[in-house]
């Protein structure tokens, strides 16, 4: 399970699936309800549009929007947490008790990114990794009965059996296809960018006499100009292949799901309902 509990978030939320894995719980809370719009937004963006999407297994990101000092006290522990934004002192143990015993905390405090690894139900070891500044972490409000309002976490619930088939399906699907490509001796690596030649021209300087005067006057030498014609060259073909409409790359996985004799409804769902 992962939290990522911040004063201020951005599009990286997505970034946590590849650490979690298909299983896991990623939670993530935020101060700002239109920034948790927005990470909305990239996450189903990434899910329909990526190239990646199909190439990993991912946990998908639940967000809540709330003060990540306002937690319940009965909330869910977790075995990751990240602290996006600083945190006083007098908040150390209350960080340190949304941990599971053996999870890791990685936070700001006193201008140090501190890891801290639970290694008891009453301890725990602490190391700093490197200075940071960060801005504060946003401090509670009070209600009208002087009371915080709490901020209630997005449940542990064990995932349906349609979204389980899901995974495992594309999961050997996956597996079958790297199977293929390795007995075929097809590197999954993706293909190099073409670096441009530059070629340095060499003057040569020459001296002209100008009535009584010796004028400097730069010439160019045979080699320069075989190498002014080559590189021209080499920048039209550059031209030329730029403007070659590119082949868009295969995705393997959604041909295997798309050949599978299923209902095209069942298809849709398999490949998260992508256009691609």
């Amino acid at each position: 399970s992962f939290a990522m509990l911040r004063k201020e978030t951005s599009q990286k939320y997505t970034m946590l699936f590849l650490f979690t894995g298909p299983f896991g719980i990623n939670h993530g809370i935020e101060l700002h309800s239109d920034v948790v719009e927005y990470a909305k937004e990239k996450l189903e963006s990434f899910i329909k549009y990526s190239d990646s999407f199909d190439k990993f297994e991912f946990c998908e990101p639940a967000f809540v929007v709330g003060n990540c000092l306002e937690i319940a006290s009965d909330s869910h522990q977790y075995d990751r947490i990240y602290c996006g934004a600083g945190v006083q002192k007098d908040h150390e143990n209350y960080m340190k008790i949304l941990l599971k015993v053996g999870g890791i905390l990685v936070m700001p405090i006193e201008d140090q990114l501190t890891q801290i690894l639970r290694t008891g139900q009453n301890t725990w070891e602490s190391k700093n990794i490197l200075a940071v500044s960060f801005a504060p972490l946003v401090q509670p409000n009070r209600n009208d009965n002087g009371k915080h309002d709490t901020v209630g976490l997005p449940p542990c619930a064990v995932r349906n059996l349609q979204d389980l088939a899901r995974i495992y399906i594309r999961r050997t699907l996956r597996n079958f296809i790297n199977e293929e490509m390795k007995a075929k001796g097809i590197a999954q690596k993706a293909p190099p960018k073409r670096k441009r030649r530059r070629c340095r021209r060499r003057r040569i300087n020459t001296y002209v006499f100008v009535g009584n005067q010796l004028i400097p006057q730069p010439l160019d030498s045979e080699e320069d100009e075989k190498m002014e014609d080559d590189n021209k060259e080499e920048e039209e073909k550059d031209h030329t292949e730029a403007l070659k409409p590119e082949e868009p790359p295969r995705n393997l996985l959604r041909e295997k799901i798309m050949s599978l004799p299923l209902p095209e409804s069942l298809k849709a769902y398999l490949t998260y309902y992508r256009e691609k």
